[in-house]
């Protein structure tokens, strides 16, 4: 069977070194990774155009926009590795996956300090090439016992501690709120936006890709009839350990105790921002915040004037867009990477690690900070949506190692 190459001519390729005859077949390949292309010219020959589109849409919607990335890029590189060796890539031969696979493990990163690749991006690079496999209706070579002892041997001889995220504790969120762009114009854009990020992803212990694709319309406001209080519930239509949306899983966010730690109040203030902009555009965003009053010492909360969503309206509008240096506020929402690129940016701002940070510090610094305040395992599950106890126990020995621990018995 002929090669068939599947790969995305738009991923990047800088660092893959490659011959220019290489390079050249790479600038005709398949977007489509997952996609059988040739599957669809049938469909298309047997039906009409309009029918093989909506099964293409509807197979290339089957894994998460993540995946398919990640997917391209694993493809990418297993495509240029066989063309700079000549071998064939679809249908590819277990040994040479296991060569490939073998030859990416004894890469090292520039300053040759480190491997450049974790064991963990190797399975996802042989998980690639058996998913493209299994899309073209081909066995994949990774099920072969060379494929699967090479994997082994590289986890066995790589062994490594898993590089975790440093968790945003209370008093770190505290010092990343801190150090936001100050109010007015450019600025107040952007700390607005911001805190309303830190604050949703700390308190509903959300993954980047979930802040990422929140839209105002994912939101809930409910009132407590006797004190007043609100509560904002937060729906996750898809997550990473349910893509289809099947779980329905709805976050609860309560009125803070402080105005400055306070998600709904965040909201109220975002909000405001977003309806000037959606009524007048930049220009009243720019005035609007210049005519603001100096901020108080102690400003009273704000979430007790936001008695609806006026912004869930069914448009599906961003909860989180990007936004530029000059306060202008995008049509499309922040990516899952520039969520993770925040956090880190405010960490560096706060006199922090930068290395140490990431968008999942926002998740782990929720579980980590309710084991600290004396949540049980079930509390901390159940908004985290966590469904391995063994996952919260790590963080919760990361909060107190003596937590619930013998050693402290001993009479030392």
């Amino acid at each position: 069977m002929e090669p068939v190459d599947t790969t995305d001519p738009a991923a990047p390729r800088a660092q893959l070194a490659l011959p220019a005859p290489v390079r050249a077949r790479l600038e005709h390949l398949d977007p489509s990774v997952l996609v059988d292309t040739r599957a669809l010219q049938r469909v298309r020959e047997r039906f009409d155009t309009e029918q093989a589109q909506t099964l293409g849409r509807f197979l290339t919607n089957a894994q998460s926009p993540a995946t398919l990335r990640a997917y391209r890029a694993d493809w990418t590189s297993f495509s240029a590795w066989c063309l700079s060796e000549e071998r064939t890539s679809l249908p590819a031969d277990a040994v040479d996956v296991a060569v490939y696979l073998a030859a990416c493990a004894e890469q090292r990163t520039e300053d040759g300090a480190r491997w450049a690749l974790s064991p963990a991006t190797l399975k996802r690079r042989a998980a690639a090439i058996a998913a493209v496999h299994g899309a073209h209706g081909l066995d994949s070579p990774t099920r072969a016992e060379v494929v699967r002892m090479t994997l082994r041997g590289i986890a066995r001889t790589r062994k490594a501690r898993p590089h975790r995220k440093a968790p945003v504790v209370l008093s770190t969120l505290e010092r990343l709120l801190a150090v936001r762009p100050a109010e007015g114009h450019p600025g107040g854009v952007a700390r607005r936006r911001d805190a309303l990020l830190l604050l949703t992803g700390f308190a509903g212990a959300l993954r980047r890709s979930e802040l990422a694709g929140l839209s105002f319309d994912d939101l809930q406001l409910r009132i407590d009839p006797e004190s007043g209080a609100p509560t904002l519930v937060v729906s996750l239509w898809a997550t990473k350990t349910d893509q289809e949306g099947r779980a329905n899983h709805r976050v609860a966010l309560p009125r803070g105790r402080h105005r400055a730690t306070c998600p709904v109040c965040a909201l109220a203030d975002w909000s405001q921002l977003v309806v000037v902009h959606r009524d007048g555009g930049a220009g009243a965003v720019r005035e609007w915040l210049r005519s603001l009053p100096a901020p108080e010492a102690a400003p009273a909360h704000s979430c007790q004037s936001l008695g609806r969503l006026e912004l869930s309206d069914g448009t599906e509008r961003p909860l989180l867009p990007g936004v530029d240096r000059h306060g202008r506020l995008a049509e499309r929402p922040m990516s899952a990477k520039a969520v993770g690129d925040l956090v880190k940016r405010y960490a560096q701002r706060a006199g922090l690690d930068p290395k140490d940070f990431g968008g999942h510090s926002l998740r782990a610094g929720f579980a980590t900070q309710a084991a600290l305040g004396g949540a049980t395992d079930r509390e901390i599950m159940r908004q985290g949506r966590w469904t391995n106890a063994q996952t919260v126990h790590d963080y919760i020995r990361t909060a107190n190692p003596l937590e619930d621990n013998a050693v402290t018995r001993l009479g030392l």
